[in-house]
């Protein structure tokens, strides 16, 4: 009886980890040999690595990405130009911790999209916060924000968010709105917050991209500013198929 009022109490202060932890020692009898001090550090260390994975859970729910990709799972055998010097350099996050930008530019199906949610995943689990959005949707989002008069309260939320990404843009002309919402997104991020932008039109020509020169000038300056550059090139890594419909990897 006294065990199980024990165990409602942790679940009741929500410590979960510690009442798996306690409930796995009741269980095994080689704990028994295990000093007073030793079991109740195992039952601490359970506890806060309980913690850190749902607080890491929750960060990889939130930053929504597109797919599920790791750091360790890049492909470098593919000739794409991928230096993975950069990328082991980049793994250890202090391109956040400096307020950095990357963007990833490269022909479609090249990984550009992979690549950006492994580094995003690997920022969440390294204590990050993350959002990824195609250029599309988050263009969609800031469109509805203004015109429902949540703007602000977007743009305070993208602010605080340590690393912004933006897919594939460029794609569609951006609007003159578009163009003065984005500049308040990297204003507001400019020196204090990350962001990642892939695009499959090189940097050079992102000032045509953005059409009005004044503003492509600002854009692209906070853009750049502090900047990793991965250019990649080659054929695409997508599987195409044969004429019989099977798939073959490239």
């Amino acid at each position: 009886m006294v065990r199980e009022q024990t165990f409602e109490k942790l679940y009741s202060l929500k410590l979960h980890g510690l009442a798996q932890a306690l409930e796995a020692q009741l269980k095994n009898p080689d704990t028994s040999s295990l000093g007073f001090e030793e079991r109740i550090a195992m039952l601490v260390d359970a506890q806060w690595l309980w913690r850190e994975n749902r607080a890491t859970a929750t960060r990889l729910r939130q930053a929504r990405l597109k797919l599920a990709a790791s750091i360790e799972d890049i492909n470098y055998r593919h000739p794409r130009q991928l230096d993975r010097s950069l990328v082991s350099s980049l793994a250890n996050c202090d391109w956040i911790r400096q307020r950095h930008n990357i963007t990833i530019t490269g022909p479609s199906g090249i990984g550009k999209t992979y690549l950006c949610c492994a580094l995003m995943e690997n920022a969440c689990r390294q204590g990050f916060t993350a959002y990824y959005a195609p250029a599309s949707k988050f263009f969609r989002q800031l469109a509805v924000a203004w015109a429902d008069g949540s703007f602000d309260r977007l743009l305070g939320k993208l602010a605080r968010t340590d690393v912004l990404a933006v897919d594939d843009w460029g794609l569609v002309p951006l609007t003159d709105l578009e163009r003065r919402h984005f500049l308040e997104v990297l204003d507001d991020r400019s020196e204090s917050r990350s962001t990642i932008l892939t695009s499959q039109f090189p940097v050079t020509t992102w000032h045509e991209l953005i059409g009005n020169p004044t503003l492509a000038d600002a854009i692209v300056e906070r853009i750049l500013a502090n900047s990793h550059r991965i250019e990649l090139q080659g054929e695409t890594l997508r599987p195409v198929k044969t004429p019989s419909g099977q798939e073959v990897d490239r």
